[in-house]
């Protein structure tokens, strides 16, 4: 008997490539910069008597319940944006891993704006530590752009389907 149309309406399914060793090594490199940033808190932590310190030496006309309560909100900032930090590098190395290139668009843009955050910094009012820390981080960010944007890494991008 004759079907004039198939019975399966299923379209093959496309096979994603592999990722290539710059794929691989960017995804390894945000991995590192997720742990740098959950280590980041535990160093912001450590290191606040310090950053008190900085806050007295750069601003001697405030009261000590105004510089408690800077420190107190520099600490919150610190572990919030930590915590984002590092969510935000796990996420975007799973979408690199996954061929998505919105995602090493997405961490090219954040790494842009982590060396404008991590230039301003330099001259706040926080301990040595953290800004060479801050550095140490951005380092990673800039390894793992690198990485993403090789021309092994641009065609696994343009041959993985949305």
């Amino acid at each position: 008997m004759y079907q004039p149309y198939p019975q399966n309406t299923q379209l093959p399914e496309t096979q994603r490539p592999t990722a290539p060793a710059s794929v691989l090594n960017a995804v390894r490199v945000m991995y590192v910069g997720a742990a740098t940033s959950i280590l980041g808190i535990v160093l912001d932590v450590l290191t606040v008597s310090a950053t008190k310190k900085a806050i007295e030496k750069r601003s001697p006309h405030l009261s000590v319940s105004q510089i408690n309560s800077s420190q107190h909100v520099l600490v919150i900032a610190f572990i919030i944006g930590g915590l984002i930090g590092a969510a935000a590098w796990f996420f975007i190395a799973r979408s690199c891993l996954g061929g998505k290139n919105w995602a090493r668009i997405t961490g090219t843009v954040l790494f842009g704006l982590a060396t404008v955050d991590t230039l301003g910094g330099l001259s706040a009012p926080i301990a040595g530590v953290v800004k060479i820390w801050a550095i140490l981080v951005w380092l990673v960010g800039l390894t793992a752009v690198v990485f993403l944007w090789r021309r092994s890494s641009t065609e696994f991008f343009k041959a993985t389907p949305e």
